[in-house]
């Protein structure tokens, strides 16, 4: 089976001045390229006209929220037994292209890790979650999607949920953004404060002043107590911190400053008669709770249907801006999510809807993720697509229509497909019928088609395979072993030919270093958290050893995982 692969990865010829793809694209692309070849040549006429009617590349915005599975927004009639609505964005997804097979990474920072670069997580390195101190984050030799457009003209912004670590490498306006207001961390921080020591956290985790004085507490400063809310800052400028922990008042304003800041980067790049990208990725809602004192907006009251209630709200302002700007269509606007719900551990209202499994699992529930586009008078209305899509696609897409792909590197695996076809074209278009799902480091599913193969979880040995047909089986509830004996070696190939392309362009590894360095404004505790609390030199060894040490993958450091609970 191996040189049955090795023979087929053999005749994969690759250029150096083209994109690298992984290998299953190119059996693809051997039988369906002359037909593509066609469709692009339609595609670059489509878009030429395009910037001859509108006088420059069409603008691009991607928002991308936590934590929300096929089905819960865009559907109103899932909505009618959840607890709450989004009408807007069940209007916005109703004006454009709903995908029902948008596959992401299994948990968030993999998947905005995934989105920036185009590459799956696990190729950077970026394949664990990070918490205050990560120690580390997004290598400066990875090449983002704000970079490939800024160098293709365009003017870029990032704001809300960066969760690519807090080194200042990893810093967004390190990472090709024009102007950025971003959270190093998820929103487990905001349960950092006093309410969070008092309820769900460890008494005396957060802020043991609250408490009388442990005389066993040896090491107080053990705990992270300079993290931060955000930070704020311009391409070769300055990093500020944003807000002031633990005042929640300022995390609460996150959200709505992020949003001001989007509606006037729209005005300023108008203005400035340039193309813009950018990327929002809420902050989606403190851990604990709606703020004290504002009434509810819907009836089941869960943390997740509460902020997409609050933000379906802002979706027209968003859209009346672009329409008011007169770009509306010439502005590709795409609302998804990162992964599915957070059912393993995760706060009320994060559940299992049309597939089993969530956040953290390779089970379709965690990497099936609602996603919808939007673009008047180019994208078609009321479209419903069934095609493979996932997360890195747009990465190679958002290059094409922007006239960029030459800017796209040329030395590593880009998994990122063009999907301009699908976008432009509708259901059936898509370049792409596989997918290759990771938990951590570690190869846990493949996808082909209506076909999928777990590789982890199963029990050993040929009668624990574990083949699954989606369209009858799409929960994953029963494998099966004799129905999928014909999938077993086409999976055991396709497995090879993937990781035979990983020995041609291995994996890297994302570098370590200490915390949010580099800050104009560090309050005293923030800048502790770049220094030790100790003196070195009173230690038989080097401190800073453990950058270098990189801990074993458990899916158990996460509490999320295989699948099961």
């Amino acid at each position: 089976m191996l040189l049955f692969a090795m023979l087929l990865f053999s005749t994969i010829a690759l250029n150096a001045q083209e994109i690298v793809h992984d290998a299953e694209y190119y059996i693809l692309k051997a039988q369906h390229g002359d037909k593509w070849q066609e469709q692009d040549e339609e595609i670059q006429k489509k878009l030429k006209a395009l910037e001859d009617k509108h006088g420059r590349k069409p603008n691009i915005i991607h928002i991308m929220w936590d934590d929300t599975g096929v089905g819960e927004v865009g559907v109103p009639q899932n909505q009618a037994n959840r607890g709450f609505k989004t009408p807007n964005i069940n209007k916005f997804a109703a004006e454009g292209q709903y995908y029902s097979r948008m596959y992401t990474e299994p948990s968030c920072t993999p998947t905005r890790a995934a989105f920036q670069t185009g590459r799956h997580a696990v190729r950077s390195g970026m394949y664990t979650v990070s918490f205050p101190y990560e120690y580390g984050g997004m290598s400066e030799d990875e090449t983002t999607i704000a970079e490939v457009l800024s160098d293709a003209g365009y003017a870029t912004a990032f704001y809300g949920k960066g969760h690519l670590g807090d080194i200042e490498q990893s810093y967004m306006t390190n990472m090709g953004y024009d102007e950025a207001l971003w959270s190093p961390y998820n929103q487990v921080p905001s349960m950092y404060v006093a309410r969070g020591d008092l309820g769900p956290m460890f008494p005396t985790s957060v802020l043991p002043e609250l408490y009388p004085n442990d005389p066993y507490d040896m090491d107080p400063g053990w705990r992270p107590s300079g993290y931060v809310w955000a930070l704020e800052g311009t391409k070769n400028g300055p990093t500020r911190e944003w807000g002031t922990p633990p005042n929640e008042d300022d995390y609460y304003a996150i959200e709505a400053e992020c949003q001001k800041r989007t509606l006037a980067f729209i005005k300023k790049s108008v203005e400035s008669e340039k193309p813009f990208f950018i990327s929002y990725q809420p902050v989606a809602a403190h851990f604990l709770g709606t703020k004290p004192g504002d009434k509810k907006k819907t009836v089941a009251a869960g943390i997740l249907q509460e902020f997409l209630v609050e933000f379906d709200a802002w979706i027209p302002v968003l859209l009346q801006t672009l329409k008011d700007e007169g770009i509306e269509e010439n502005t590709l606007v795409i609302l998804m999510a990162d992964n599915g719900p957070m059912t393993h551990h995760g706060p009320p209202g994060m559940v299992e809807t049309l597939y089993r499994g969530g956040k953290g699992d390779f089970l379709e529930g965690g990497v099936r993720a609602a996603c919808m586009a939007r673009w008047p008078g180019v994208i078609a209305p009321n479209q419903i697509v069934g095609d493979i899509i996932h997360v890195t696609d747009l990465f190679t897409t958002f290059a094409t229509l922007g006239g960029a792909t030459q800017y796209i590197p040329t030395d590593r695996i880009i998994d990122g497909i063009d999907q301009t076809s699908l976008f432009l074209n509708g259901d059936t278009y898509s370049r792409r019928d596989y997918v290759h799902i990771y938990t951590g480091d570690i190869l846990a599913a493949q996808v082909k088609g209506r076909f999928k193969r777990h590789w982890v979880g199963e029990l050993p040995g040929l009668s624990g395979s574990s083949f699954y047909d989606l369209y009858n089986d799409p929960r994953e509830i029963m494998p099966e072993m004799l129905p999928g004996f014909t999938a077993k070696t086409m999976f055991d190939v396709m497995r090879a030919r993937h990781e035979l392309m990983i020995r041609k362009y291995p994996n890297s590894k994302h570098p370590r270093g200490m915390p949010l360095t580099g800050l104009e404004n560090p309050r005293p505790a923030v800048k502790k958290a770049g220094e030790f609390r100790f003196n070195s030199e009173d230690l038989p060894f080097n401190p800073k050893e453990f950058l270098e040490y990189d801990l074993p993958y458990s899916p158990a450091m996460e509490n999320w995982g295989t699948g099961k609970n």
